[in-house]
């Protein structure tokens, strides 16, 4: 939330061709009484780009898929594993985790209100939840509601005592738990979620799961997308460089000026498209310290991209 909005998702499209993007978690009770197209509206180029909803309400979240079907959405996603106190409040996140039968029926609402994939986000349990009979006897009751797509974060969520950043670190991963829940449920699909820092672990996962979902190094260092579409889904066209993405934004970005949208609230993804290479420091404090307000402009985009020498931007082929 606050971070994967439409903006960055049009500049992870541009490094990936082929990686599913996921939005912020929105709610359905916003979908359904708030301002629809503010929370709603994509870009065509982000396809293939996932919805993920938040909420505990099946004839809500179904109104709300049926809503957001109409932007053309190509998956639906029930988050269960969000631990702020702010969702548990409002009966969603990771505290559903605990009510596995009314899970199953948000998720059967949301299946029989769209064609399209519907799937669920969750951790390998919260609390004191046994995170082996507990996560098997999730999934069991959640699969009957006929979905087969489960997102799962190897750690477990602590409910109390733990903030968000703290549960994305604090618990440990225990990844073979998920490895042990596809070999147990061979005919879902299992996507597992939680401290993939490389390709080379992706690939791994991989050996074990159908799918992995990275989140925090995707977005801090973004990049690594651009060998994405080689490495796992066959691709064989080249390999874009840093400089090549950033130029490629200028025509959104100027698009965007021209509508009232501010430059940092699209740069301000962008901040990691140089890390680790020659000049990215001032690429960063250039974006920081001049894009925001009324006077940061596509002139202020474009001198922050000469900061960075091309003859450095290589690719992640150039550079392994």
């Amino acid at each position: 939330m606050g971070w994967t909005d439409r903006h960055c998702r049009y500049f992870h499209r541009l490094l990936s061709r082929h990686t599913r993007l996921y939005t912020e978690m929105i709610t359905a009770d916003a979908i359904v009484h708030g301002d629809q197209d503010y929370l709603l509206q994509m870009n065509p180029q982000e396809h293939p780009v996932a919805l993920q909803l938040g909420g505990s309400d099946p004839e809500q979240l179904a109104r709300a898929v049926k809503i957001a079907e109409g932007y053309g959405y190509d998956e639906f996603n029930l988050n269960v594993g969000c631990p702020s106190d702010r969702v548990q409040t409002g009966r969603f996140g990771a505290c559903l985790m605990k009510e596995p039968e009314r899970v199953k029926d948000c998720l059967a609402a949301m299946n029989e209100s769209t064609e399209r994939l519907v799937s669920v986000k969750c951790r390998i349990g919260v609390d004191d939840m046994d995170d082996e009979a507990g996560l098997t006897d999730f999934v069991d009751i959640v699969q009957s509601s006929g979905i087969q797509h489960f997102i799962i974060h190897a750690r477990k969520a602590w409910l109390e005592g733990l903030s968000p950043k703290q549960n994305r670190e604090i618990p440990p991963l225990n990844y073979p738990r998920v490895y042990d829940l596809k070999a147990n449920f061979l005919d879902l699909q299992i996507i597992i979620n939680g401290g993939v820092e490389t390709l080379e672990q992706v690939y791994e996962h991989l050996q074990q799961v159908d799918g992995v979902m990275m989140g925090r190094q995707a977005y801090h260092t973004p990049y690594l997308l651009a060998l994405v579409d080689r490495s796992f889904f066959n691709s064989q066209d080249p390999v874009v460089s840093r400089h090549q993405v950033g130029e490629a934004m200028i025509p959104y970005i100027e698009g965007q000026l021209a509508e009232g949208v501010g430059l940092y609230q699209i740069t301000r993804h962008m901040l990691g498209l140089f890390y680790g290479q020659p000049g990215a420091r001032h690429f960063r404090r250039i974006l920081s310290s001049q894009a925001a307000g009324s006077k940061g402009d596509i002139e202020v985009y474009k001198t922050a991209l000469k900061s960075v020498p091309q003859s450095q931007t290589l690719s992640l082929e150039q550079s392994a």
